[in-house]
């Protein structure tokens, strides 16, 4: 049974307080980027917000921590998918929530919330006081809220350029992605709680909080972001036509997905027999021959479009996403 936890705006006319953590090599112009945040934020009744940039040293973590030691209510996270992995890490636990305002071309967690790159729908989603108190996934001392993911996936990542990203969008993992079509598959053991382990000749394993990959993508219909459980997908495709049929029914968001079984615990350990590439939420780590993820429950407050019982988390994000372009304008007439 889906819990969630909403908070009334009507219950508490004054704003809350907020801080920005914004990477600035993803944002093309922080100057008019800072000027629109402030400005809505100010029409809406909410104090100025407290802002922190991230560093190749800190990519996120030690900004937020910082910003959760003064108090605030929300931090907006402004960036790609490392950015926002770095500040969940100092989120889980706290009753601090979490606003995406991405920036990125493949923010997954942005995806998963259907707001593309729409900094006018996270304001608004932020200042509309939806809220779920969500579960993460726990991988060593990181946390993901999306997947985790070991082989194929993580090739195509690796593979994708940022020049080609930056000029064609998420597309640019289609690229990446068709140059490891024909790799060789990888012997895995996965265990699953204290189950006898799968042995399989798999392609990629993924380990989800919730369904959604790049571009929007549905590939794990049953993936609930708040239900204590993570789902295990693994991909078996040999060959291209497999691929294909494999494409066309997660497109098709058919029931039965051929060369993909689902299976759900709380614990996963994935054993390899060579290391592979891995991921957390789209920001690659490094190799390794193991994947050890768990569920943390009930961990991390984030701020979604609609806050009503109901697995997809980007439900009403298009209405969601014209009350804050009203918002905009508003505070722009000001």
């Amino acid at each position: 049974m889906l819990h969630t936890d909403a908070v009334d705006a009507g219950e508490d006319k004054g704003g809350l307080r907020s801080a920005v953590v914004v990477n600035p090599v993803k944002v093309a112009d922080p100057d008019e980027l800072r000027r629109t945040v402030d400005d809505v934020l100010a029409a809406a009744g909410w104090p100025e917000p407290l802002w922190f940039e991230t560093t190749v040293d800190d990519p996120g973590q030690g900004q937020t921590a910082e910003a959760v030691r003064a108090g605030v209510d929300v931090v907006f996270v402004c960036g790609g998918d490392g950015t926002v992995m770095s500040c969940v890490s100092a989120l889980v636990g706290t009753d601090v929530a979490l606003a995406v305002l991405p920036q990125g071309t493949g923010n997954l967690l942005a995806a998963n919330l259907g707001l593309s790159n729409d900094l006018a729908a996270g304001l608004g989603v932020a200042i509309e006081r939806g809220r779920r108190l969500l579960d993460v996934g726990q991988v060593e001392e990181r946390y993901f809220t999306v997947m985790a993911g070991m082989g194929f996936d993580a090739q195509m990542l690796a593979a994708t350029s940022e020049t080609t990203k930056k000029r064609i969008g998420w597309p640019a993992y289609v690229v990446g992605a068709a140059r490891h079509l024909r790799d060789r598959p990888m012997r895995v053991s996965i265990r699953i709680d204290d189950q006898q382990p799968l042995r399989r000749r798999a392609r990629s394993v993924l380990v989800a909080n919730v369904g959604r990959l790049q571009g929007g993508v549905r590939l794990l219909t049953g993936a609930e972001p708040d239900d204590g459980y993570l789902d295990v997908a693994v991909l078996t495709p040999r060959t291209l036509r497999h691929w294909l049929a494999l494409g066309w029914a997660v497109v098709r968001r058919q029931d039965r997905v051929p060369r993909m079984e689902v299976f759900r615990g709380r614990r996963v350990e994935i054993t390899s027999n060579r290391p592979q590439p891995r991921e957390l939420d789209g920001d690659l780590i490094e190799p390794g021959r193991t994947l050890k993820a768990e569920i943390r429950r009930r961990a991390l407050w984030l701020c979604v479009p609609q806050p009503e019982e109901a697995p997809d988390l980007a439900v009403d994000a298009d209405a969601a996403g014209e009350r804050g372009e009203r918002l905009v304008e508003e505070a722009r007439r000001e």
